[in-house]
């Protein structure tokens, strides 16, 4: 009762100012304890705060959430293709896309009708299946990249790292989207990633509000029974930093030693990598939504004991410069495995080789 008193009182006439006007007020919607950064450009935010957070008021009175969601997508539309308009042989954009197994495959084929959608720009996409034996031989458009990645031991967790390193060794793009199987992208994403990319930065990230809808919702939007609008989101994050969808020029990709391969398993990876990336022009002003479809957690990610979490928290330690001399003193994206599988029996792990002299 508290909470909803405390809705109704302070947050709901924020929501209805900012929703209610013609422009794109609604942008500036954040927790009453939080402090948002408008872009030069004045359309966008960066949250002045580490990381991201979840918008408190739609959990309470999720019809806030809904009419957020409507007037972001009436802005920002996310629409279905089978096929991209222009295709060409060298892209303005490639999207990475890492996969293993079946149950995320209608995730995976909304997603890349989605990206297929975009406008304005020329795409390719590469998907890299990370599994024993392939799934999606014969279920992917014909205009998707497929590479089959078997990983050098069965028993190996899924590394996500490797999957973009691999996509990222093959992409004919000057400019890489790291982009998740599950997350919907409005129509002039990639547009507005490559507007931004010629204004001279080299990070990109433009999700403002990313909407996380609930396992019922997305099984009937990924069945075709019902559209994003039709039910409240579960949850909306603001401005993800590093994971879920980040833009980056192939030759910054390249420039900071790529993803680090020694993430095996789920986890920290993302973080570890924005953090060197910050060695970089980022331009970190949220504009546009996304849509995140629902999966069940991944094994062990936020557990405390999850090894690939203790890996970033020691990684962190290290100077980002020395971090990426190490990345790229070695080899990434090769086919037969993670770099840190196949040097942990020639040499020392990668905290060692971190703290040498």
């Amino acid at each position: 009762m508290k909470q909803l008193l405390g809705a109704l009182l302070f947050d709901v006439p924020r929501y209805v100012w900012a929703l209610s006007r013609g422009d794109r007020a609604y942008l500036s919607i954040h927790n009453r304890s939080e402090t948002l950064e408008p872009s030069p450009t004045g359309i966008g935010f960066r949250c002045l705060w580490q990381w991201t957070s979840e918008l408190h008021a739609p959990k309470i009175l999720p019809a806030l959430g809904r009419w957020l969601m409507r007037n972001s997508l009436r802005d920002s539309p996310i629409v279905r293709s089978q096929t991209p308009p222009r295709i060409a042989p060298n892209p303005d954009v490639t999207f990475v896309i890492g996969h293993r197994g079946q149950s995320r495959l209608p995730h995976l084929l909304a997603t890349l009708e989605s990206i297929a959608a975009q406008r304005d720009v020329t795409i390719e996409c590469i998907v890299v299946e990370q599994d024993t034996e392939s799934q999606l031989v014969g279920r992917l458009p014909t205009w998707v990249c497929h590479i089959h990645l078997p990983p050098p031991r069965d028993d190996l967790p899924y590394c996500r790292s490797w999957t973009f390193n691999v996509a990222a060794n093959q992409a004919h793009g000057r400019i890489l989207i790291l982009h998740d199987n599950d997350m919907l992208v409005p129509c002039q994403y990639a547009s507005r990633v490559v507007e931004r990319v010629a204004s001279g930065f080299e990070v990109v990230n433009l999700k403002r509000f990313v909407f996380y809808l609930s396992e019922s919702h997305t099984k009937k939007i990924v069945s075709g029974d019902q559209d994003v609008l039709s039910q409240a989101p579960e949850s909306i994050i603001q401005n993800l930093e590093g994971g879920g969808s980040v833009a980056i020029s192939a030759e910054a990709f390249d420039r900071i030693g790529g993803m680090d391969e020694a993430f095996v398993g789920w986890g920290g990876e993302d973080n570890e990598f924005w953090e060197r990336a910050g060695t970089l022009a980022v331009w970190p002003y949220g504009e546009l939504p996304i849509v995140h479809l629902w999966h069940a957690a991944q094994p062990r990610k936020q557990d405390a004991d999850n090894p690939t979490l203790k890996l970033y928290a020691d990684l962190a330690k290290a100077p980002v410069a020395q971090r990426i001399a190490a990345l790229r003193a070695r080899r990434r994206g090769s086919l037969h495995g993670p770099s840190s599988i196949e040097a942990s029996a020639q040499q020392p792990n990668l905290n060692e080789s971190l703290n040498a002299p």
